[in-house]
């Protein structure tokens, strides 16, 4: 079961979104074109005036690396995408150039005088790498709004409460005065611990929270503190100081342990763009509705639903029986436009060069080649030689116009830009089934 094919008539205005069998009809009768790629959009070419135009739900379940959204139409789950974020890459991309611009003021270069004690942040601001997760979850809200006819968005508002799992014993104007509330520490021990035993990895089993270091011993209810046991694991362990117990497993102690001081990044990442994120929602018009982490599982378990980011986004607020008419989504990989570092740098960030003495400049600052650009997704029929096949997927463009393809399974290098056609202009995202 595919997602629903979105539809624009003649003047770019949205209709309702139609089944990919009605689709194929009208590609195959002339009455439409296709308008993009990804996600599949048809334009009819005479302009129709439906009788009534079905609204759909846009449901977000805002993640730190993957954020799950779901279309519903009349209790029916008729389009779904899982959007991962690079959050991370833009971390390490800040850090480099930090470290970069660092050597170069003890250098006798050129002096970048520093600025970072200047420079005065606007309120709400949020590190790029978390402003990143709320620009691409909104890019991708837009798009919807202009593609499909929508009468309201519902996004998971509260998931992990980050104070109190690391202070169970806060309470009062202390508490009140913690950024969050409303935790779900079991939810959150299912996802960290990969919803297993810790002690014997048992998988489709009661598990119980257990404390590491027992409580009659001076153990505390800390999350750090706390992991999964299947009921023998648990009674087998009893009050036994963890090192006792593993004493002749210690693979299985090191990770225990290293696991449990797992800081709660993924969690404090959610929590602190859901309310930016919120409250842009709001900026598009829509009436937006909210959940939490513990209604979205609980509608998901009523259904006897796996555990995905877009069955999630689905499950979101109040949501009776759904009917589950597509389980491909859209995988959306966030790729980002290219850098603006012109030059090549070493390891100790000295500008390379090669044996004449010019400077290497970086391939992908070469923008357009024979009417392509990196990140285009292309096909490429290839009828002699080595290279002798079909490929399909996103190009990396050089300059002598022979490109590489990165397939789903590899990377073809020397493939000539003359074998290539476009099928989606890049857009800083690549996709996949």
């Amino acid at each position: 079961m595919s997602n629903f094919v979105f539809v624009l008539d003649a003047n770019k205005q949205p209709l309702e979104p139609c089944t990919p069998g009605m689709a194929r009809s009208l590609l195959k009768a002339g009455k439409a074109a296709v308008y993009r790629s990804f996600p599949f959009t048809i334009i009819l070419k005479k302009t129709v005036e439906p009788k009534e135009v079905k609204q759909s739900q846009i449901k977000l379940d805002p993640g730190s690396v993957t954020t799950g959204i779901a279309l519903v139409q009349d209790n029916k789950l008729i389009w779904a995408a899982e959007l991962t974020h690079r959050a991370q890459q833009i971390k390490d991309g800040l850090e480099s150039r930090r470290s970069l611009r660092r050597g170069r003021r003890a250098r006798k270069t050129r002096y970048r005088k520093p600025r970072f004690l200047n420079r005065a942040r606007k309120s709400g601001w949020l590190p790029p790498s978390l402003e990143h997760r709320v620009l691409t979850t909104m890019t991708w809200v837009k798009r919807l709004i202009k593609l499909c006819p929508i009468s309201s968005i519902s996004m998971e508002l509260v998931k992990f409460d980050c104070h109190k799992m690391q202070r169970p014993e806060i309470s009062g104007v202390e508490y009140q005065q913690g950024t969050l509330y409303q935790y779900e520490v079991r939810e959150y021990l299912l996802e960290k611990w990969y919803r297993t035993c810790a002690y014997c990895g048992a998988k489709d089993v009661p598990l119980e929270v257990e404390h590491i270091v027992p409580k009659s011993v001076g153990g505390s209810s800390r999350i750090s503190n706390l992991t999964l046991a299947c009921v023998p694991c648990n009674r087998a362990k009893s009050n036994l100081d963890i090192k006792e117990f593993l004493a002749d497993k210690p693979s299985i102690l090191k990770r225990i342990l290293t696991t449990a001081k797992t800081p709660l990044k993924d969690a404090a990442a959610v929590n602190s763009t859901r309310w930016k994120l919120f409250n842009a929602l709001k900026y598009t018009g829509q009436r937006v509705t909210t959940g939490t982490g513990a209604q979205t599982k609980f509608n998901r378990t009523q259904q006897g639903l796996p555990k995905r980011h877009y069955l999630d986004a689905a499950m979101v607020s109040d949501t009776p029986k759904l009917e589950i008419l597509t389980l491909q989504p859209l995988l959306i990989k966030c790729t980002g436009h290219g850098q603006r570092q012109v030059i090549h740098v070493d390891k100790f960030g000295f500008p390379r060069s090669n044996k004449s003495g010019e400077l290497v400049i970086k391939s992908a600052h070469i923008k357009d080649v024979k009417g392509f650009q990196t990140g285009d997704i292309v096909k490429a029929v290839v009828t002699k030689g080595k290279k002798k096949g079909s490929y399909f997927g996103r190009v990396a463009i050089r300059s002598t116009g022979s490109f590489n393809i990165k397939t789903v399974t590899e990377t073809v290098q020397g493939i000539s830009h003359k074998d290539c056609q476009i099928i989606h202009k890049k857009d800083g995202y690549t996709y996949g089934f």
